[in-house]
């Protein structure tokens, strides 16, 4: 189980969140929502130990950030490196033996490639691809399925539910609302620096609704109507 206990996060004088009480447990896919800059990719980053910050994350099995994957909105990657070296380098990073990684090259990858050539898409393909090789008990996406094509999101899905059965902690964000409904268990909605709410599965059509009627409101509508 992950433990998050009064996490606080400024930058300078503008506070991110404060305060967050959060658990994560195994076997959970925790789906983190919120509009843009409401600190979703900063909590992630905390999470993985990427960013400080104040309060505490305590994982219950060991040193966290040996055990996370961080799969990115925009991976990174080095210049002149191909997708298999990139997948030889996060191995060895946690000196997790690669074996085949055609075998395991679940979304047939161009990996002889530079991996800076791939698309958006194959990025985040590669980088979860990475992710997985490493063997990872916890897995923080951010954003995977944006820019991926409608088949590998279908594969991403059925990959996080197996991870949910393997008993992972899998904890994801995504502004496309109906991956959140095919995967996670609940969602948690930060807000203003905190967590507005949390979202149990029965009550997910009943947000979506909500969510789409603030933002998409009678006047817009009607503007909308006029220009149209």
């Amino acid at each position: 189980m992950i433990r998050v206990e009064a996490l606080s996060k400024s930058y300078g004088n503008t506070s991110v969140f404060n305060n967050l009480n959060l658990e994560f447990r195994e076997g959970e896919v925790v789906g983190i929502i919120g509009e843009n800059g409401a600190g979703k990719t900063t909590l992630f980053k905390c999470i993985a130990g990427l960013e400080s910050y104040r309060g505490v994350v305590d994982y219950d099995r060991g040193i966290l950030r040996d055990k996370t994957g961080f799969m990115e909105a925009n991976p990174f990657f080095f210049t002149k490196m191909t997708g298999m070296e990139y997948l030889r380098l996060v191995c060895q990073a946690r000196q997790v033996p690669m074996g085949n990684p055609e075998q395991y090259n679940f979304f047939e990858l161009p990996l002889d490639k530079y991996a800076t050539e791939y698309s958006t898409g194959m990025q985040k393909k590669l980088a979860f691809t990475g992710i997985l090789l490493q063997q990872n008990e916890v897995f923080v996406l951010d954003e995977p399925f944006n820019g991926v094509d409608i088949h590998s999101n279908l594969i991403l899905e059925e990959m996080i539910r197996m991870l949910k059965a393997k008993y992972k902690i899998v904890i994801l964000s995504s502004h496309i609302f109906s991956t959140l409904r095919d995967t996670c268990d609940y969602l948690l909605h930060l807000k203003d620096g905190g967590i507005a709410q949390r979202i149990v599965r029965a009550d997910f059509d009943k947000v979506e609704a909500e969510m789409k009627g603030t933002m998409f409101s009678q006047t817009m509508y009607d503007r909308l109507d006029e220009l149209l």
